[in-house]
């Protein structure tokens, strides 16, 4: 059987991970970013900017079997999303229509943010995805842009991601973070290593010839209330002080499913908040 090739855009944290697992299933790994100097050890360099209209003088030539659009907004604002996401996906189809090259499957990494159920109920595939902020909308439009490829496409939305590099929630609970326990405030999260060894999965299933649907949630087992995982950091990092606000609120109210992705198969390495930051606290000094 021959060896996959998959180019990955937006070669970063999830990225990154996502290639060093394929290296090890030998994968022929190809990886855009704009510093290449920081990809993983046997990722085929592709030093490019999505910003640009001209093609990345390194791109791959020859046949590219799956692409994967995992990139991370440089710029948290509408114009950012719409250059990240929308723009730069549209950019990268164009780019590979040009070079004629005709992936199997086109994986575009979305979000959660296209759901905007905020009361606390189970959220899966087929939940309205009805967004009130630019962040869900302009993911949507990108979303669209995956379909109309012309290719085949699987959109993974994945949720809360957090993992070494991405501790902001260690620092606020260090920095006595309250939460509000009324009315339960729930959230959803992925270790980035399981968010990389999802796509990975898919990825496997479909060199296989196994069927993979159009839409994952990328989740893990238990979402769980921020309160209760503020709770748990507390205690595991000995915090004794609070905050002087009283409160602290955020966003967002919703249970997300991953019933999906695991009636495929695919169990997570980390089912829970306390597996995942367990691992991230024995780490740290």
């Amino acid at each position: 059987m021959p060896v996959p090739s998959v180019l990955i855009i937006g070669c970063g944290d999830v990225g990154g991970r996502l290639a060093r697992q394929l290296l090890a299933l030998n994968w022929q790994v190809h990886g855009m970013r704009r510093q290449v100097a920081r990809l993983p050890q046997g990722v085929l360099p592709v030093a490019g900017d999505l910003a640009l209209e001209q093609c990345p003088a390194g791109w791959p030539q020859g046949p590219i079997d799956y692409v994967v659009y995992c990139v991370a907004a440089s710029q948290h604002d509408e114009a950012g999303y719409q250059a990240a996401y929308v723009d730069g996906l549209t950019r990268v189809v164009a780019w590979l229509k040009d070079n004629r090259q005709a992936p199997q499957r086109l994986v575009f990494v979305s979000s959660s943010s296209v759901y905007a159920q905020s009361g606390g109920e189970w959220i899966d595939e087929y939940s309205p995805t009805e967004p009130t902020g630019y962040s869900g909308r302009l993911m949507l439009q990108a979303e669209q842009v995956a379909r109309v490829s012309g290719w085949p496409a699987t959109i993974v939305r994945l949720t809360g991601i957090y993992g070494p590099g991405r501790e902001r929630l260690l620092e606020q609970v260090r920095q006595g973070y309250r939460v509000a326990h009324e009315p339960a405030l729930f959230g959803n999260r992925i270790h980035s290593d399981d968010a990389a060894g999802l796509l990975a999965f898919l990825l496997q299933q479909d060199v296989q010839g196994e069927p993979v649907a159009s839409c994952y949630l990328g989740v893990d087992d238990k979402p769980a209330p921020l309160a209760e995982v503020v709770e748990w950091l507390r205690a595991r990092l000995g915090v004794q002080g609070w905050a002087e606000e009283a409160s602290v609120r955020r966003n967002g109210n919703k249970r997300c499913s991953n019933a999906r992705a695991r009636a495929l198969g695919w169990v997570p390495q980390y089912p829970s908040y306390r597996e995942g930051y367990e691992a991230i606290l024995s780490t740290l000094p």
